[in-house]
């Protein structure tokens, strides 16, 4: 794992194999020898253009990579993190195994500082780890160095550090095939996190389940060999009293073949990711525990496998929900909210006073948005611009949906209280309405992940594969109450 410090040397003490310093269109570099390179235009600032200097003069650094990041008006910590991100896999290819990003001026902030450690480890990850042979490249330790930095960027280097490994955890588990991690090994990795950073960990099993009613979440289970379970996760502060209790609820479908209404052969390799929105959640609740925010947090990940077994539910059987709905199964492969039924109604019986959930639900989403915004959906407007402004601050790109009454009718069934499924039209919206049901009056906010969980193509910034979103957001939110 990148080792990730702080550093308030002076500049020409700062010893690296390269020493990343970011360039601005407009402001020429004239330090490290670049100031000829800056008149012939080969450094000009542009966002993720990058010069490689060897063995500058006067400094400890072995090299300086002048890392452009375009205009200085459109730059904030967002793009650091990628810069910075983007800089590490541009040196970790050179083998350069110690890198350090000066921070200096108006860059040496918490925030900045937060993202530059954040995106070193983001960027240094790849999803390669059950290749074997000894060709991969990794960056082995990573620097924020700020020549007039105090305690106060030393703790926000720490706290991006926490966000980094956090996600990249949650990137690790979705990553996993399905043959390695079954609904009980995510089981198993939650009480692993809950026993190194001292949260609390229960996990239902079919048993548990079935005294409770969770008859949604358990048709979907009922075609795989798989044990289902109900992770639950709990993060209490020291100070007691507080009214808030949040809770984070993550669909952890290890595997999805569609069930019956199986999805086509094509890409179904990649539903391995479809247990995204769980892993998030664990992956917030580890960085959560580290922080320490002042509200007391508690995840909820069901977690399954959808299989078309001999045992597995049809279209057209009618299950019961734990809430007692019925719902009418007109599609098994709308199972994400099946399950995420039941869980939203358990964290409700739990005391949860505001709900947050993420899933990988519908290829509707990415229709609407693309890759690039999570689709949020909201019943409760103070929740929602809560939950907008923590990931406009972690630069998690998230884009308000409607949630009217009237997409309810889309929903109606002759034979039960609800299909699961409201036919081809604002198939998004119509399956946030679906949870909306089962998140009855508590105030709640659906996140939509489908298009955003995973990278077809990697980025200069990061690895293809599965991206760790929307951890950052979840922490932030959760440390922003109080």
């Amino acid at each position: 794992m990148m080792q990730i410090s702080f550093e308030s040397k002076p500049l020409e003490q700062i010893a690296a194999g390269a020493l990343i310093v970011p360039v601005f269109e407009g402001k020429k570099e004239t330090r490290f020898g670049a100031a000829e390179l800056a008149d012939d235009g080969e450094v000009a600032g542009k966002a993720l253009e990058f010069t490689l200097l060897h063995k500058p003069a006067g400094l400890a650094a072995q090299r300086v990579l002048l890392a452009g990041a375009g205009k200085p008006e459109k730059f904030n910590s967002g793009e650091l993190r990628k810069l910075a991100a983007a800089a590490v896999r541009h040196l970790k290819g050179k083998s350069i195994k110690s890198i350090a990003l000066l921070l200096e001026g108006e860059l040496a902030t918490a925030d900045y500082a937060s993202a530059a450690a954040e995106g070193a480890l983001l960027g240094n990850y790849e999803p390669d780890s059950l290749k074997t042979g000894n060709d991969k490249k990794f960056a082995d330790a990573f620097a924020v160095a700020a020549p007039d930095g105090d305690a106060a960027l030393a703790a926000a280097v720490e706290r991006g550090r926490i966000l980094g490994e956090s996600q990249n955890f949650a990137r690790d588990l979705a990553n996993q095939p399905a043959n390695l991690l079954t609904p009980l090994k995510l089981a198993e990795a939650a009480r692993q996190v809950g026993e190194a950073f001292g949260l609390s960990c229960e996990v239902l099993d079919r048993e548990a389940m079935q005294k409770l009613g969770m008859g949604a979440l358990l048709g979907v289970a009922q075609g795989s060999a798989e044990p289902p379970c109900l992770i639950v996760l709990r993060y209490w502060p020291a100070a007691e009293g507080s009214a808030i209790h949040l809770g984070l609820v993550g669909k952890g479908v290890t595997f999805d073949t569609g069930g019956i209404s199986i999805k086509p052969a094509d890409g179904m390799e990649k539903m391995k990711y479809d247990m995204s929105g769980g892993a998030a959640m664990i992956g917030a609740m580890r960085a959560i525990a580290q922080l320490k925010p002042a509200i007391p947090v508690t995840a909820f990940i069901p977690a399954v496998e959808n299989m078309p077994g001999s045992r597995a539910q049809r279209p057209g059987d009618i299950v019961t929900a734990m809430s007692g709905k019925t719902i009418e199964v007109i599609n098994t492969d709308a199972e994400g909210r099946l399950i995420l039924a039941d869980a939203l109604t358990y964290a409700r019986r739990q005391g949860c006073t505001h709900l947050v959930d993420a899933a990988t639900l519908t290829g509707a989403i990415v229709v609407a948005l693309g890759h690039l915004h999570v689709g949020l959906f909201s019943s409760d407007d103070a929740l929602r611009d809560r939950v907008l402004a923590a990931s406009k601050a972690e630069a998690e790109r998230m884009w308000p949906m409607p949630l009217d009454d009237d997409y309810v009718e889309y929903l109606k069934s002759a034979f039960a209280d609800l299909a699961n499924v409201g036919g081809r039209w604002g198939g998004a919206v119509t399956a946030a309405k679906f949870l909306q049901e089962f998140a009855g009056e508590t105030p709640w906010v659906h996140l939509d992940i489908a298009g955003t969980a995973y990278l077809d193509d990697s980025k200069p910034y990061m690895a293809k594969g599965p991206t760790g979103l929307p951890v950052r957001t979840l922490v932030r939110l959760a440390m922003d109450w109080r």
